[in-house]
Parts: structure tokens; sequence; C-alpha cells
């Protein structure tokens, strides 16, 4: 565990400890509930799955997730963090309850709330003194409204209970350094009393709070997480263009970079975002605009782009190629960004069944991502095409007649360009992440293909390279 940027953490004095629960275990939850204990806060983390409870009572994450394990261990061992599925005895005399489970994308784009409202009932029929119960899952502007009301229908006992919004903006891979060292910690609440105690309980962090309503930090949440996709989405539009006219998207990022008004970060262009917040924020914020007779076309811009991008490297092999069918196809790279295991709107979703359906051979590595896509994807030969998961790169590549990228793992980065024309039968790579310079891999007779940039034809006649390796 990279101890450095927790140091500070545990020279840190909390001046009133709260006794807190959390709902969920996910991304959002446990990651939250193990910060607050790392601050010295008592923490109970709930969840429903007894085998998940008693594999965290034992320090493994069900998540991964960078220093989280390191962190779960200490605490559980100082007797800050337990694990329950009990959550009557969890939620009954707690100082505050922070709701932290999914709420998945619906059919329609809206979010479903069914397992918000599940633990709101339960904390109603629960609690037996006065309680913060604290929203930190994205839920659409006026969730938590609802949410205080409906615990209010169902309490049991005559105790004052309050809802208060505080959306998370952690990354995964980071999420641990994204709550013990936010940007800002936003809290939306009604009431003076709940204000209080909720900057008492993150004082300990000395962050930078930003106090407003509820419904404004509602919207904060999904206007921030927006904002990110279009900028991803816009880039990726001038990217496409750029191919067009002759020009280098990654020069046109630097040059943008240097203005303060638009800043350095979420200027890369590549295949689309993926993940577990931004494809379904920005539908559920498309969806309740809707629902107000409001239609945010730079939001459904944003989406519209997405979705054409992540299948752009495919249609562009498939212009190059006569065939899929019967290729050995190298994939690099199944998770929707490094430094997580999450396949959630990854682009590999979308390419390897378009891959499969052609009749590709195709062979997969993900240094942590393989589990989680074979239950998608089981081993084997298919209706079309042939599936194999591989432990090292150079076993993907080898006599491998064309490469795709699809996420900038650090294995991947690492390969060397001259590597890719020595393993492959045909040296022909398509870098959806746009990892290597273009003038290096022309010079290492490499076929090289990646987004928004200029082509850069190889001299060498591929025909005669992939003959020559026969």
């Amino acid at each position: 565990m990279d101890t450095k940027f927790l140091m500070k953490n545990y020279k840190r004095k909390v001046k009133i400890m709260y006794k807190i629960a959390v709902a969920g275990t996910g991304y959002v939850g446990l990651v939250a509930g193990v910060c607050f204990a790392e601050v010295g806060h008592q923490v109970t983390c709930v969840d429903i799955d007894e085998k998940k409870v008693e594999l965290m009572k034992t320090g493994v994450s069900p998540i991964y997730e960078a220093d989280l394990e390191g962190l779960m261990q200490k605490n559980y061992a100082a007797g800050r963090l337990n694990y329950t599925t009990d959550y009557r005895s969890a939620y009954k005399d707690v100082d505050a309850i922070f709701i932290g489970v999914g709420t998945p994308e619906q059919l329609d784009g809206s979010a479903n709330l069914s397992y918000i409202a599940t633990v709101a009932r339960q904390i109603a029929e629960t609690i037996e003194k006065d309680c913060l119960v604290v929203v930190k899952s994205t839920v659409p502007v006026g969730t938590n409204d609802k949410v205080e009301q409906f615990i209010k229908d169902f309490l049991v006992n005559d105790v004052k209970v309050e809802v208060a919004s505080n959306p998370e903006f952690l990354a995964q891979g980071t999420a641990v350094r994204d709550t013990l060292h936010a940007a800002r910690i936003i809290i939306g609440t009604e009431s003076k009393w709940a204000e209080d105690m909720l900057k008492k309980i993150y004082e300990p962090f000395n962050l930078p709070i930003v106090s407003v309503n509820r419904r404004s930090a509602e919207m904060i949440k999904y206007a921030s997480n927006d904002f990110l996709a279009l900028k991803i989405s816009y880039m990726n539009d001038i990217a496409n263009l750029c191919e067009l006219v002759g020009a280098d998207i990654q020069d046109i990022a630097k040059g943008m970079s240097f203005d303060e008004r638009i800043g350095r970060n979420f200027l890369n262009a590549g295949i689309g975002y993926g993940g577990s917040c931004f494809p379904k924020d920005t539908k559920a914020l498309a969806y309740l605009a809707k629902q107000h007779g409001y239609e945010l076309r730079t939001v459904k811009a944003a989406v519209d782009v997405n979705k054409d991008q992540k299948t752009m490297l495919f249609k562009k092999a498939s212009n190059r190629l006569i065939t899929f069918n019967g290729l050995k196809v190298a994939v690099l790279g199944l998770t929707f960004k490094p430094g997580t295991d999450d396949l959630r709107e990854a682009p590999s979703l979308e390419n390897v069944p378009l891959l499969l359906e052609h009749g590709a051979e195709v062979y997969a590595y993900d240094p942590v991502g393989k589990k989680n896509f074979k239950r998608k994807f089981p081993e084997g030969k298919n209706e079309h095409g042939t599936i194999k998961y591989v432990d090292n790169i150079e076993e993907a590549l080898k006599g491998a007649n064309v490469c795709f990228i699809f996420t900038e793992w650090g294995e991947v980065k690492a390969l060397k360009p001259e590597e890719y024309k020595i393993l492959m039968r045909t040296p022909l790579v398509y870098d959806g992440r746009n990892i290597y310079d273009v003038k290096a891999m022309k010079e290492a007779g490499v076929e090289y293909y990646s987004i928004g940039r200029p082509q850069v034809k190889v001299v060498e006649d591929m025909a005669e390279a992939a003959a020559a390796k026969i």
C-alpha cells in the first residue's frame, strides 16, 4: 500500500467521534465507510450478502481498488470498522446512516431507486434515537425530499430524523485517494442541525466544504459528471474531424491545455467514456430534463458521440480488412479504464461481440478484468468465432493478424513498438487510447491506426511481411 499520501491521516485527531452505519459495500459505500473509520469514527458497513461480509472481515476487498485492503485490515484490527448483514443492530443507535447503494440505469434512462427505498424503510422501522440519514448514492434531483418523507411515513419510534445529500466524486482506481483528499465535500441540507453534524463528521478530513440545499447538492453531482462527459465527447468529435483534415488531436489538446479556462484534464481523445458514472448519469439527467419538458441538447449530443465512438476502431479495421473470419485478433484491455476490474460500459463489451460475430479468433488480455469478462463471454468457441483468455500480452500477440487496444494498462504502455513487429504475423494495430507515437510505430514497421491522428503508411509491403513469417 502506498502510505505516503495517507500519512497525514494518521496524525489527524477527531474532536467528535460519531457512530456511523453505511448501507451498501460497493465503490461508494465501502470506500466511504473505510475512510470514515480511517479518520477515527466508529463505522459499521451493512450488506445483504453474507459471503461478502465474511470476506471483508478477513480483510479482503470485494472490489479491486488501490490502497483499500490495507485500510480495511488496519481499521478492522483497531476496532473502528465492522461488517454485518444485521441492519437492525447496525442502524438502531447510530448518529448517522450513509446510504451508498446502487441506482442502476433503467431501460428508459431513469435511475432505479428501489435499493434506496428498501434501505429507507429499514431505517424507518429500526432507528431508536435521533439520526441523520445521508444519501451518497447518485439520485435524481428531488429524491432526498422523497426519501425523508418516505422514512417519516414508516417511522416506528418517536425520534428525530432528517435526510441530507452528500454526493461522492471518487474515480475508480483512485477512490481512496479521492475520498481522503477530495477537491471539495458537497453537503446538501435543510436544517442547521443536519448541516452542523455533517460538517463535524467531515471535520477530521480537513477539506473544503460546500454547503448548499439538498436539491442543489443533487444537481451538482449530475452537472459535474455530465460536464466531464461533454468534455470527453467534444474532444472525440474534434479528433474525428482532425483525421479528415490532417491535424493531430494530441497537438490540439496540448495547445488547448494552456488555457486556464479550459484546463488540462479530460482532453485525451479515445474510444469513448465508460464506467459506472458517466454513461448512467448523462442518461439520467437527460431523462430528468425530459420529465420537466426540457431537452438537454448538449448532453444528448455527448451521449450520441460516445455511442458511435466506441466502435470507431472496429469500423476502421473493417474498411481495411476483407474479413475477420479465421483471423487471430489480439485484444489488449477489457476494463473501461486501468486500475479497476469494472467492465461497465467498457468499449470491449461493444467490440468483442462484433469480432466474434464476424468469425474472429479473439485472444484477450487484461491483468484484472478477465474473470469478470469470462462471466459474460465464456472461453471457447461460440456460434461464429472463438475467444481465449491469456495471461500475458506476448501470448495474445504471437502470430496475431490484428491487435486492438481498448485499455491503457501500464503493461500495454510498456510494450515497445518493435515487439508488435516481432510477435505479430501481420503488425496491424488499432489503438483506442493513443498510447504510441505515430512515427515510432511507422519506423518499427507497424501499420498503426489511432484516434484523431494522421495515419502514416508503412513503407514495407504488409503482405510481403506476412508471407515472410509463413
